[in-house]
């Protein structure tokens, strides 16, 4: 099986919403659309306390290239435009839709079209754009800006992400069984706009269900070639530099973007998106998220309204088993901890995790022993037990060094360790404290 250097086999637990299909989930009375659920500036709102909105009316515009176009889930009214809690933690300019029920929808977007063959690169990415669509992974990159690669630039990979290594998460998974036609389509379209008549799909081999599905759609497929990539299942294959090794050889060198090694890479519900925006002209309202974790009574995968509360979620997934200790967004390896379930779904809302006591438990960290478990299983080939210690000797050269901006934070290092060392978390701190060093030499 094709895979890459370094990375660890944690515990899938995978088992309590891979075979569960995705329910569409009634959107609740209230929802909250966050301005910034994207890399990049936040949007300008262009929907005004009391406006009456559509379900996919804009009411935010991209503030810039690298930001992206917010869509109502729902009709309704605006109720504010105000601070509340976002999933990062910190209170954020949203707007709050009083959701009235009827789902009254607003026009699809200009310039759709079934004969997407017919359209330039150009008029593919402004749909893409105009739909609000990005990475839905997790990092929430707008797809535009993916797609708008430099004139110089020769793509010679459209690679799809279907890897899912994240433990717990089914959402792509489920995504592959049920709609394996959107997938397909979608990764046509985006080898269109590269002019390229081959595409991939890299799937971890643990899922050899969703592999024949999506085996069985691409040979139905005429005059493209789109292969099937069936990967080791190790994590973290879906990371975007391991996902390209994997699949083509290629190396993305440090300091590099995919597109200067010849490769774009998507993740399988953006790829779906696009064809949904390009073909339907439906704009990004809705998402599919895996809702688990040893606190939930019944772990599900929904299709959800973006602006949805966790807290909801939770209630249609029958609420508590036990209270949860750690709620998450995403994934255990990369996912963030959320202050309370108010906060709503955004874009990059892949899953939600309610973990008990038990499984949230955390052990104190103890020195660490230089066993150097943490090198070998680095994908990157960093060093993460300097990189722990220079961060917190505030070591700015040697972290600069040791490349510390390489890291993809993916938590391999923490997970192996036996002194429970948090060198993940170190160092996000320190590319914290080069940023804000980078941002005050800039400011003077």
């Amino acid at each position: 099986m094709k895979t890459f250097h370094g990375g660890i086999h944690p515990g899938g637990h995978k088992d309590a919403t891979a075979a569960k299909p995705v329910v569409d989930l009634a959107p609740p009375s209230e929802l909250v659309f966050p301005l910034s659920q994207h890399i990049g500036a936040p949007a300008k709102p262009c929907a005004a306390v009391g406006d009456a909105v559509l379900v996919g009316q804009k009411i935010a515009a991209a503030d810039g290239f690298v930001s992206a176009n917010i869509h109502s889930s729902v009709s309704g009214t605006v109720t504010a435009v105000e601070k509340r809690l976002c999933p990062n933690g910190i209170p954020s300019e949203c707007i709050v839709i009083s959701n009235d029920g009827l789902n009254k929808t607003a026009p699809p977007i200009d310039g759709y079209t079934e004969d997407y063959m017919s359209l330039s690169a150009e008029e593919i990415i402004g749909l893409v754009r105009e739909a609000g669509i990005v990475g839905m992974g997790g990092a929430a990159f707008p797809t535009h800006v993916k797609l708008s690669v430099p004139p110089e630039a020769k793509i010679d990979y459209v690679i799809i992400n279907g890897a899912e290594c994240e433990p717990y998460l089914t959402s792509d998974h489920r995504a592959m069984l049920e709609t394996p036609t959107d997938i397909i389509e979608g990764l046509k379209i985006l080898m269109h706009v590269f002019g390229l008549k081959d595409g991939y799909i890299g799937i971890e081999n643990n899922k050899p269900d969703a592999i024949e599905r999506m085996t069985a759609a691409a040979e139905r497929e005429k005059g493209v070639n789109i292969h099937i990539v069936p990967l080791k299942t190790k994590y973290p294959q879906g990371a975007e530099k391991q996902l390209i090794y994997a699949v083509t050889g290629r190396r993305t060198p440090p300091g590099t973007l995919p597109w200067q090694s010849g490769c774009v890479v998507n993740n399988i519900d953006t790829c779906a998106s696009v064809y949904r925006a390009v073909v339907m002209g439906r704009p990004l309202t809705h998402r599919i998220v895996t809702a688990g974790g040893s606190a939930l009574k019944n772990p599900m995968n929904y299709r959800a309204a973006i602006g949805t509360s966790f807290e909801y979620i939770a209630e249609a997934s029958g609420g508590y088993k036990s209270p949860p200790k750690k709620v998450l967004m995403g994934g255990p390896m990369m996912g963030a901890a959320v202050a309370n379930t108010s906060v709503p779904v955004i874009k990059g809302t892949s899953g939600i995790l309610f973990l008990d006591e038990a499984e949230a438990y955390v052990d104190r960290e103890a020195p660490c022993i230089r066993c150097a478990k943490c090198v070998y299983v680095c994908p990157m080939n960093l060093q993460p037990n300097l990189l722990d210690m220079a961060s917190r000797n505030h070591d700015i050269d040697m972290l600069k060094r040791l490349n510390v901006n390489d890291c993809i934070e993916c938590g391999s290092c923490a997970f192996v360790c036996p002194s429970k060392r948090r060198q993940v978390q170190q160092i996000k701190v320190a590319k914290v404290k080069l940023r804000e060093i980078a941002q005050r030499a800039k400011e003077k």
